[in-house]
């Protein structure tokens, strides 16, 4: 059992479930870049569905990041009306662990700010991006499950 906020623990089936979750978002973004983006050489043609598919590989890395801050210890506290900021997750992640802030800013930085917002279509960076993911999700790993790992996926 994991800590929770406010005392409460998080079972071994919510654990299970969150990165089963995880591992969905980004099974789907690969799904999309491979069947919608139309990669041709070294660049998809088609900016609208790589948005989109970063734009679902990067909720996998917040629902990732809000699982391992909680199993820390370290969750965020959602206030009503305000949306959690970027720089949340880097404070707290920051006190726990500096290699998976690292990796949390790598996705961060390629799946939300350059391929979703400035439409980045470069398939080497989109899947740097989805590698950096996959490495934030395999942290919540629970026992028993296989690793997701970026040959598993769709290309």
């Amino acid at each position: 059992m994991q800590e929770h906020p406010k005392g409460k623990t998080m079972s071994t089936k919510e654990r299970q479930n969150r990165y089963r979750e995880a591992v969905r978002y980004i099974s789907n973004a690969s799904e999309i870049l491979r069947t919608k983006a139309q990669k041709m050489d070294k660049y998809y043609q088609d900016d609208k569905y790589v948005r989109m598919a970063c734009a679902t590989a990067y909720n996998g890395v917040l629902l990732a990041a809000d699982t391992y801050l909680e199993m820390k210890g370290k969750a965020i506290e959602k206030k009503k009306g305000a949306r959690v900021s970027v720089d949340d997750y880097r404070t707290r992640l920051a006190k726990i662990d500096k290699s998976m802030l690292r990796t949390f800013n790598t996705a961060y930085e390629i799946l939300h700010l350059v391929g979703y917002y400035e439409g980045e279509t470069n398939y080497s960076v989109i899947r740097a991006g989805i590698d950096s993911a996959i490495d934030v999700i395999n942290q919540i790993k629970p026992a028993g499950e296989a690793d997701l790992q970026l040959n598993q996926l769709p290309s």
